[in-house]
């Protein structure tokens, strides 16, 4: 690869070919501020904070696009150079709502943090304001135009890295927004929810939808019996909010807090990913003996399932129709639990936590009522969580370590892999592996399916049932390219892996803002770290593999007598709907 040789604010720096002028800056230690980019997702120059001086150039360029070039002289920090910047974010705050004490993204915003160091104390710029409706019409995102900057990272994302598209600008000049074709809601449109808009968004015109107060209704009815479960991948997010290092996983600390602020039962999601990986095993090994639908593809992703039943419903006979952990918790916590604890179940307020916004429409679904009742009443987002923490004033830092309830407290290390991508695979293959060749696995990490590259494939030995082929993707744009594959006869899988957010859970909507125009530079980084954090908490568990988690024996025995059996098959399985890219549309067509 050729090098280019240029000269930044006096420093000599070599970059090879094709490098930007924000990039080799970067590469030399020069921070240039930005806003709209995103490295390799969103380079487009439109926001025009980082513009620098470049010798021999007519006026100001934008450095997130500009190429460097041999014997290029750059200056960042001229007057005329922050003089441009400050006049570019006064210009952008003169048209943005001043609710900063009252917004989510208070003292986490990128704009608010460069009007911060730019010294932007007033707003010489004066006129008509940008007035638009808020679109509240789905159970997770909430949309605000009028706090919207326009930077398009939305755009980008929503359309390159999960390849669904429903964002784009409409109209022009003064009247541009970001919004849904024809300025549909997001509830008319085939938008997944899976929230990596809203953790990209620089400010707070995308967010998610709040119900902290109808939890803490909940937890203040002495009438309620509040039940929470919280997901893996949260223990490996939460303690960034409270200025843990990433990939630090706060479990104990986390049941401490759960437990001061005044849930009745604090359980582990773990253990009904435990359960999953017995129903969705023992279908795996149902279809592979008796010539069943395959590939079968897992459901634990509600993203997943929801891009699944807009854009490729000939596949949803594929989809296993196992539920997601979840909704199989909610609707034992109401029916087995109640039973056990002689609790009423009228009176049981189900909770979950979890790092994926999409949960709060996947509880909403109608078929997810098995338990006589909505079978989980609310989720909260590890940022909800911390936010309830912070409410509560609990000093998270300081919190011993207290340990789950049981019964469903209880897991295995396999439960705990969900939280990464490739863990549902991981943690399958260590059930039915054993069940079917009936040896003990002497080495239970199968890392060929770990890491963070967009589409893994592996072949199993199962004898006698012969070469199992699998397959894992993260993120919906490569979820597309293996299914393109499958439709196409070109790959031949038996069992496929998909999570809708990049990293799988861990990267879900509702985790910890990373923050900042690297986030997606910085992206595997963090992501790495977070699995890395739940790989080592698996490999700490005194048990290790879903089928000898003795609280999941105990339930079969006692309640659902075998996996796919007739109790398993009503509370625990479910099934999906083909579903059109815009719902308007099909309203008229059915007029």
């Amino acid at each position: 690869m050729e090098m280019v040789n240029l000269t930044i604010d006096g420093q000599k720096v070599q970059v090879p070919e094709g490098t930007t002028v924000l990039e080799a800056a970067r590469k030399a230690g020069i921070k240039i501020p930005t806003l709209c980019y995103l490295k390799e997702i969103n380079k487009i120059g439109a926001c025009r904070v980082c513009v620098v001086e470049i010798e021999k150039t007519r006026g100001l360029q934008a450095s997130c696009v500009y190429p460097v070039a041999e014997g290029m002289v750059v200056r960042t920090n001229t007057s005329a150079v922050r003089e441009a910047r400050k006049e570019v974010v006064e210009l952008i705050l003169s048209n943005h709502p001043m609710e900063c004490l009252t917004c989510s993204r208070n003292t986490n915003c990128e704009l608010q943090a460069l009007a911060k160091q730019f010294g932007i104390t007033d707003i010489r710029f004066k006129g008509e304001n940008t007035e638009f409706h808020k679109d509240a019409s789905t159970p997770t995102i909430v949309r605000d135009p009028n706090k919207c900057i326009l930077c398009r990272r939305c755009v980008s994302t929503c359309n390159n890295i999960q390849g669904v598209g429903v964002l784009g600008v409409i109209d022009r000049g003064f009247n541009s927004i970001i919004a849904p074709a024809f300025q549909h809601p997001l509830d008319e449109v085939d938008c997944v929810y899976c929230g990596q808009c809203i953790n990209v968004c620089p400010v707070g015109a995308l967010t998610e939808k709040d119900d902290t107060q109808e939890v803490w209704n909940a937890i203040n009815d002495p009438e309620k019996y509040v039940v929470v479960q919280t997901a893996p991948a949260v223990r490996a997010a939460l303690g960034e909010e409270f200025d843990y290092p990433v990939g630090t996983s706060v479990t104990g600390q986390m049941v401490t807090a759960l437990r001061r602020l005044g849930f009745d039962k604090i359980f582990d999601t773990n253990f009904t990913a435990d359960l999953t990986i017995l129903e969705e095993g023992n279908e795996l090994l149902d279809r592979l003996k008796n010539g069943g639908t395959l590939p079968l593809i897992t459901s634990c992703s509600p993203g997943w399932v929801k891009y699944c039943e807009h854009n490729y419903p000939e596949f949803l006979d594929n989809l296993s129709t196992a539920k997601s952990p979840q909704q199989m918790f909610g609707a034992l916590t109401k029916t087995y639990y109640a039973k056990k604890a002689g609790v009423d179940p009228s009176k049981i307020f189900s909770v979950s936590i979890m790092p994926c916004i999409a949960k709060k429409y996947e509880r909403q679904r109608p078929e997810h009522r098995d338990s006589g009742f909505v079978d989980v009443d609310a989720v909260l987002t590890t940022r909800e969580l911390a936010k309830m923490i912070r409410v509560a004033g609990i000093d998270f830092t300081a919190l011993p370590k207290e340990e789950y309830d049981e019964p469903m407290g209880i897991s295995s290390g396999a439960g705990l892999l969900f939280g990464a991508t490739g863990g549902v695979m991981e943690a399958a293959l260590r059930t039915v592996y054993e069940v079917v060749t009936g040896k003990t696995l002497e080495k239970l990490e199968f890392v060929e399916v770990r890491g963070l590259e967009g589409v893994k494939e592996a072949s199993v030995d199962l004898q006698p049932l012969g070469t199992v082929k699998v397959a894992v993707a993260h993120g919906l744009a490569n979820a597309k390219k293996i299914v393109e594959k499958i439709k196409a006869g070109e790959a031949e899988y038996h069992f496929v892996e998909i999570m809708a957010c990049p990293g799988g859970c861990v990267g879900g909507g509702g985790q910890p803002l990373v923050g900042g125009p690297d986030r997606m530079a910085l992206e595997e980084n963090f992501l790495e770290l977070r699995a890395k954090a739940i790989y080592e908490e698996d490999a700490g568990k005194p048990i290790r593999k879903s089928h000898e988690n003795p609280a999941i024996k105990t339930l079969y025995e006692e309640y659902l007598v075998k996996p796919l059996g007739e109790k398993s098959h009503h509370l625990l399985h479910t099934h999906y709907t083909a579903r059109p890219k815009y719902q308007v549309l099909a309203n008229n067509k059915d007029k």
